[in-house]
Order: C-alpha cells, then sequence, then structure tokens
C-alpha cells in the first residue's frame, strides 16, 4: 500500500511531466528552468536531436522548432519508483508533429517515444535531474493530393 507522502510525490512528478509537455507545447523555453535541476542532463538524441544541459536544450528547441507548424505531446502510462528524495520513471510519449510543406501540404510526423526520467526534490520542490529519449518509432505519413 501507498502512504500518502508516495501518492503526493508522485502526483507532484506526474504533474512537473505535463508542466514540461505544456512548456515544449507552448514554446516558453524559460519554463524549462523550473522544470529541470540546474545541472540536468537532456538527451534528445534517439530521437534525432540534441544533448546537453537546460540551456543547450532550450537552444535547440527554440532553433528547431519553428520548423513545425503544431505539435503535441502526449504522455501516459508512467511506471514512477520514490526513494526519498529521488525518484525514476518511465513514461511513454506520443508526439504527433506538422512538417511545414513550403507552398505545397503539410505532412504529418508521428513520434513514439519513451522518457527514462531520474528526479530529485530540491527545497521540496521535484526537478528532472536527468532525461533521455528511446525512439519507439517515427512515421512520416504523405498528405493525399488536393489537401492542404
Amino acid at each position: 500500500m501507498l502512504s500518502l507522502q508516495e501518492i503526493s510525490d508522485r502526483l507532484e512528478i506526474q504533474d512537473l511531466m505535463v508542466r514540461y509537455s505544456h512548456a515544449v507545447d507552448t514554446r516558453q523555453w524559460d519554463l524549462l528552468d523550473d522544470i529541470f535541476t540546474e545541472d540536468a542532463h537532456i538527451d534528445y538524441t534517439a530521437m534525432g536531436g540534441a544533448e546537453g544541459d537546460v540551456a543547450a536544450t532550450k537552444q535547440f528547441l527554440a532553433a528547431m522548432l519553428p520548423h513545425f507548424p503544431a505539435f503535441q505531446h502526449l504522455i501516459s502510462n508512467s511506471s514512477i519508483v520514490v526513494d526519498g528524495d529521488t525518484a525514476t520513471a518511465r513514461t511513454m510519449c506520443h508526439n504527433p508533429m506538422l512538417l511545414s510543406g513550403g507552398d505545397g501540404p503539410h505532412s504529418l510526423m508521428l513520434c513514439g517515444l519513451w522518457y527514462h526520467d531520474t528526479f530529485a526534490r530540491i527545497d521540496g520542490q521535484w526537478r528532472i535531474a536527468e532525461r533521455i529519449e528511446e525512439k519507439s518509432y517515427m512515421f512520416v505519413a504523405q498528405p493525399l493530393p488536393g489537401t492542404s
């Protein structure tokens, strides 16, 4: 049976992961400063992205995501293990991304991945100390003729 503290910790960690998704999906890069630890390590290389600290991650996202007119991070199926002031989780992410077609129709890229996260409680607040992506799938759906 879970203690009230562990239930609270799990809910706070789930909220943290949702705040990450909202920060990225709304292109509010500075919100990531309150989501990651100061010395966090972030590795997006499994999906073709960058690896580095929070500052490098913010730069990467700000440079790459303008190429996508729309995207969403849908997270679920988190398996969270809390151990005092640290925790780990494996969380599924489905990330549809609209690819600009220039003057032609857009295409839809579907990305499936797992986040492998390590969390730390800092001054009573959970933060992501490490995030590593694991690729599940990536698929680009070609537009139908006559669509835009």
